[in-house]
This record gives C-alpha cells, structure tokens and sequence, in this order.
C-alpha cells in the first residue's frame, strides 16, 4: 500500500501545482470531457476521493451515500459536482486536499488485500489505484483545456496495468464477446525500459510509448492518433472499444480529434 499510496498523492500533487496558479477564468475553461469545466473537473476528483474515503472508513456511510445516488442515476454526475461547484475556487481546493490526505491515510491503514464496498467490491491496493487513473485521466482533460505539458511519469504504469486488466470488461459493458486471441501488450516506459503483459508469443501485439497506451484506455485519445503500434485484428478491436473505468460504455475521441500527441 505505500508504494500505490506515495504514487497516488504526488499524483495529486501533481495536479495540484498545476491548478492552484491559474487564473479564475481558467477555473472557468471548458475542458474536453463532457463539457466540464476546470472547476468541475476537480470537483469530481475531489468527491469520489471523499467517497473512496467513507468507502476505506465507514461502510455504513458509505452505503448511504451509495442509495443516495442510486436513487436518481440519470442525474449522477450533477449530484456529484455540485458541492465542489458551490464552493470558491479556494474553499474547493482546501476541501480536495483535505479529502485526498485522509483518503490516503485510510488507504495506509488498511491491507492492500482487503475488500472494500464500490460500486463493484475491490481490493484497497486496486481501489487506491483506480484512484490514481482518475486524477491523472482528469488532470489530462484539464490539461489539454490548458493547453500545458505535463510530462509523463512512471505513475503510468497503474494505469497501464489497469488498462490491460479490463480488457475483459471493454467487451463486456458493450455486450460483445471477448476475443479468444490473446494480446502482447509492450510499452515504453516514460524512464525508460519496457513494460510487458501478455504471452511473448502472441500474434496481436500492441507497441509504444506507455503515455499513448494510457490515453487510449481511459478514453482521451484515439488509438490512430497516438503513434501506437497495434497488430492483429483482436488488437485492433480492443483498442476501439478500451474503457478502463467502470459505468455504462463510454466513447472516447474520433480520430483526428487530437491529431498530434500532445502530453
């Protein structure tokens, strides 16, 4: 758990230096997710970390905090968003801050193998780690609505991992069926070296650099404009329909959308 937990927080610290010295208007940006705007986008990061927390903390709340959304799902995000949206850009960023250092301690105390309540039960290893995916998948829309470059780290490589294990999934919320090829999957880590998944002898092999590979899964970017290598038809399909978080399918960029690979 201290290794997942130390990448989670610079995570967050990362994305925290950034936002903390823009302007009000930027607050107020309109980001390529959905819509959102800065603020939003840190209102969400800042919620599911409070919810991650009850989940680490206190099932009972959590449960009830659970029902509460359960009972209007149409309007999720909205109920989500609006208590980072009635809050100052000062007020939201003291209670995101607050919210990820005691999520973190909550994560420390438990073990990383422990189950815990979500909207589908995971381990708290995996649970700190899904985490990680969405502040850095969020931090890349409020980037991209900023038009700065933050450069990749080896953080990546939970999200790269994650990315690799919903493979199933990606197939699964749309209702289709799982290829029976298996895929190579050999990316270039930002520090250099490469991270491997998947047999060494499979015929479908997805290549490159890891930041491509992740922008894809969590739906930021499309496979053809990332510079990916992907061979094999399995592979090809995978990365059409990648989707590394939970919830009902989801669409990421047409191609060309972002036509050069930005950071």
């Amino acid at each position: 758990m201290k290794e997942i937990c130390k990448d989670l927080a610079d995570e967050g610290q990362s994305l925290d230096d950034i936002v903390s010295v823009i302007s009000d208007a930027d607050w107020d940006r309109e980001t390529p997710f959905s819509g959102w705007t800065v603020k939003d986008e840190i209102a969400h990061i800042a919620y599911f970390d409070m919810f991650a927390r009850l989940s680490a903390t206190d099932r009972d709340a959590f449960e009830k905090e659970m029902t509460g959304l359960a009972q209007d799902v149409e309007n999720l995000f909205e109920i989500t968003l609006q208590p980072g949206r009635s809050k100052s850009k000062a007020d939201l960023l003291d209670w995101w801050r607050d919210e990820r250092k005691a999520m973190l301690e909550a994560y420390l105390a438990r073990d990383p193998k422990e189950r815990l309540p979500w909207h589908l039960p995971m381990s708290a290893r995996s649970s700190a780690t899904a985490r990680l995916m969405e502040t850095w998948a969020h931090g890349q829309d409020i980037v991209d609505a900023l038009g700065v470059v933050r450069q990749p780290t080896d953080r990546l490589k939970h999200v790269a991992h994650l990315g690799v294990a919903t493979f199933g999934w990606s197939f699964q919320c749309r209702g289709l069926e799982k290829p029976e090829q298996a895929v190579r999957v050999a990316l270039n880590a930002p520090s250099g070296g490469i991270w491997t998944w998947g047999p060494e002898g499979a015929e479908d092999i997805i290549s490159g650099d890891a930041l491509g590979f992740c922008l894809v899964v969590a739906q930021r970017r499309h496979y053809l404009d990332t510079g990916l290598n992907v061979k094999g038809q399995a592979a090809e399909k995978w990365m059409s329909v990648a989707q590394v978080f939970a919830g009902p399918p989801d669409q990421g960029p047409k191609p060309g959308t972002f036509p050069m690979h930005k950071n």
